[in-house]
C-alpha cells in the first residue's frame, strides 16, 4: 500500500486504494475492510494533502467610477489566438477607458506577470501613471510581480468580481472588435507577422477608425481635444434613445405646461 500510494498513485485517497487493493489481497487470502485500511493509511501518514484553491489578490470590490479624463483608468485583459501551424499565442490588450485608445497590443507565446509589469512601466513613461487599473483575477494579474508593481507605483488595482466580465466592459468590448475585425479575418503564419499586423491595426484603430461612443471621433482625436465636462455631454448628444416627452419637474416646483388648468 505504501509503495502504491507514494510512487504510482500519490493522489489516491484510502477509499480508492481500498478498491485497488481489494481483489489482489483477496486472491492471496487476506480480507481487509475499509476501516482497517483507513487505520493503516493514517498510521503510515499517507493522507493526501488537499490542494487549496487558487489564491486571489486582495483588491477593491467597490463599484468603479466613470472615467472623466485620459489616464483616469486603464483596463487590461488577454486574448488568445493561434498560428497556422497550431501554436497558440496570447495578446495583452490595454485600453484607456476614457479616450478608448488602445495603448498596447503585446503578442507572445507566454506573458507572465513580470512581462506585464515591464509593459506597464513602458506605458507609464510614455503617458504618465493612471489613476486606476482594472483587470480580472487571472494568474498573471494576481502574481507577485503585479502586486509589487502596483505597490511601488502607488496605482490602485481594481479586480472585478470572479465571473463578472461585464464589470470590465470597456476592454471586453474592445476585445470583441479586435477578434471580429482582425483575428477572425487573418491567418498568422508567424509571431513576427502577428506583431506587425497588430501594430498596424492598433494605429488604424486609434487614428482612423471613428468610435460611436466618442461622437464618431477617432480615439486619438478625442484624446487630443478632450474636455471632461463638455465631452461627457457630447458622448450622449447623438444617442439613439428618444427624447423625453416632458421635462422632469424640480422638487418644490410644478411644470406649468403639464399642469391641468381648471375653469
Amino acid at each position: 500500500m505504501r509503495a502504491i500510494a507514494q510512487e504510482r498513485r500519490r493522489r489516491f485517497g484510502y477509499r480508492r486504494l481500498h478498491i485497488l487493493l481489494k481483489l489482489p489481497l483477496k486472491r492471496e487470502g487476506y480480507v481487509v475492510n475499509h476501516k482497517k485500511l483507513f487505520r493503516l493509511y493514517r498510521e503510515e501518514r499517507l493522507a493526501v494533502r488537499r490542494r487549496g484553491g487558487r489564491k486571489r489578490a486582495i483588491g477593491t470590490r467597490a463599484p468603479t467610477t466613470v472615467p472623466m479624463a485620459p489616464n483616469d483608468r486603464w483596463s487590461l485583459d488577454f486574448v488568445s489566438d493561434q498560428l497556422t501551424d497550431g501554436r497558440r499565442f496570447r495578446i495583452l490588450t490595454v485600453v484607456d477607458d476614457c479616450t478608448r485608445e488602445c495603448l498596447a497590443l503585446v503578442a507572445d507565446t507566454s506573458l507572465s506577470g513580470a512581462r506585464v509589469a515591464r509593459e506597464l512601466d513602458r506605458l507609464v513613461m510614455e503617458r504618465s501613471k493612471p489613476k486606476m487599473v482594472v483587470s480580472d483575477n487571472g494568474s498573471a494579474f494576481t502574481s507577485n510581480a503585479i502586486l509589487t508593481w502596483a505597490d511601488q507605483s502607488r496605482v490602485p488595482w481594481h479586480y472585478i468580481a470572479p465571473g463578472k466580465r461585464m464589470q470590465n466592459a470597456f476592454i471586453e468590448s474592445f476585445n470583441g472588435r479586435l477578434r471580429d475585425e482582425l483575428l477572425n479575418e487573418t491567418l498568422f503564419t508567424s509571431l513576427a507577422q502577428a506583431r506587425v499586423t497588430l501594430g498596424c491595426w492598433r494605429a488604424d484603430y486609434n487614428d482612423a477608425r471613428p468610435h460611436s461612443q466618442l461622437g464618431w471621433k477617432t480615439p486619438s482625436e478625442f484624446a487630443f481635444t478632450c474636455h471632461p465636462r463638455r465631452d461627457l455631454a457630447l458622448r450622449y448628444a447623438e444617442g439613439s434613445a428618444p427624447a423625453p416627452v416632458a421635462l422632469t419637474a424640480q422638487p418644490g416646483k410644478s411644470n406649468d405646461r403639464g399642469a391641468l388648468r381648471t375653469g
